[in-house]
């Protein structure tokens, strides 16, 4: 089996730690994002994974070559010169989709974080027999995203209705699909949307399924909801693989410490919170809610909520980092300063508070 990943662009909104790498590369709970998704398909017998990518192929690549042999499994880029939208990707792979086995395949956002159900998908598709099957969610404001209106008991995906006015269902596009080869052939080399071109029309024809999702959801694309699907991720490890989380009595809620990360006397660490390889924890410091990448060293007494940590930064004795900072790579806070949403770029050291919620440049 393939499957075609969308990497896409540029990742602005997970700006300044995408200034650094490229966004599917980001870690997100000390793994890079696309390789959550790239061994759950390894897991239901991919073999053939292709990138989706117009922006640092050659970055994308390098960083995956290591992969490939540790999994087992065969990564490709798939280059676009323009944008193509979410549509317009999968006709310029064509080739590499294609096989002759007559297989469907996977497509997936990068952006996605969840349980991944690929076992259960393929079962579902072979089951209905239509051309295409989407994975939906349930959400609770249905009225900022595209809705699918599926027929309850068979799948069966009657319409979409974007960001609609009125309730018509909660259920949205979770951005994981399973194709036949024969969607190929309804879509032109050009700049267009799945959702909204591609997917209306083999609905039109009653050959569109939709599977609800089991487990959570979300898209991490940016900041606020990376928070959120760290909190998601950790609850799910927890129900799966409660031993792969740290324990102890300085550990509060889900907790994930890289094994070579140290930790000092006193701290209190949780709920939500990863540490990747590396970091220095030292005494008395206080962590929720935040992510702190490879190689940071947080000072003593320092305390951090709901905040993103930057590889390679420190923040100093005493320091407050909280409401949603965004420290890039290499950033270096100060001791005693206060952080209230400060986005801080790469390579800066930071002397005075931030008192409001600002992009320091």
């Amino acid at each position: 089996m393939k499957a075609l990943i969308l990497v896409g662009g540029f990742g602005t909104r997970l700006r300044p730690l995408t200034l650094s790498v490229p966004k599917p590369l980001v870690e997100f709970a000390n793994k890079p994002m696309i390789l959550h998704q790239i061994e759950a398909l390894k897991a239901v017998g991919v073999t053939e994974v292709v990138l989706a990518i117009n922006y640092q192929p050659e970055v994308m690549l390098n960083f995956l070559k290591e992969f490939e042999a540790k999994l087992g499994i065969m990564i490709t880029c798939s280059q676009e010169t323009e944008p193509l939208g979410t549509a317009g990707p999968l006709a310029l792979a064509r080739d590499k989709l294609i096989d002759g086995s007559g297989e469907p395949f996977f497509v997936l956002n990068s952006d996605v974080i969840s349980e991944y159900p690929f076992k259960e998908m393929i079962e579902f598709h072979k089951a209905h027999g239509g051309e295409a099957s989407i994975m939906v969610t349930k959400v609770d404001e249905p009225s900022k995203y595209g809705v699918v209106v599926m027929e309850e008991s068979t799948g069966q995906v009657d319409k979409f209705v974007e960001k609609p006015k009125l309730f018509v269902g909660n259920k949205i596009n979770a951005g994981i699909y399973l194709l036949n080869p024969s969607v190929l052939d309804r879509i032109e080399l050009r700049p267009t949307s799945i959702e909204k071109e591609v997917f209306p029309k083999i609905a039109a024809e009653k050959k569109l399924y939709a599977m609800v999702l089991p487990g959570f959801w979300m898209d991490i694309g940016q900041p606020r909801d990376y928070i959120t699907g760290l909190r998601l991720y950790l609850d799910s490890l927890r129900k799966k693989a409660s031993t792969k989380l740290s324990t102890g009595p300085h550990i509060v809620g889900n907790v994930l410490v890289h094994e070579s990360a140290k930790i000092g006397e006193g701290c209190l660490i949780g709920p939500d919170v990863a540490i990747g390889p590396g970091c220095v924890v030292e005494a008395g410091v206080r962590l929720s809610r935040c992510t702190v990448m490879r190689g940071v060293r947080i000072k003593k007494h320092a305390c951090i909520s709901s905040s993103i940590i930057g590889w390679h930064s420190t923040v100093g004795q005493w320091a407050r980092v909280e409401n949603m900072t965004i420290l890039g790579e290499d950033v270096h806070v100060g001791d005693e300063i206060y952080s209230n949403g400060g986005v801080v770029l790469p390579h800066k050291e930071i002397k005075s508070s931030i008192l409001k919620p600002e992009i320091v440049m």
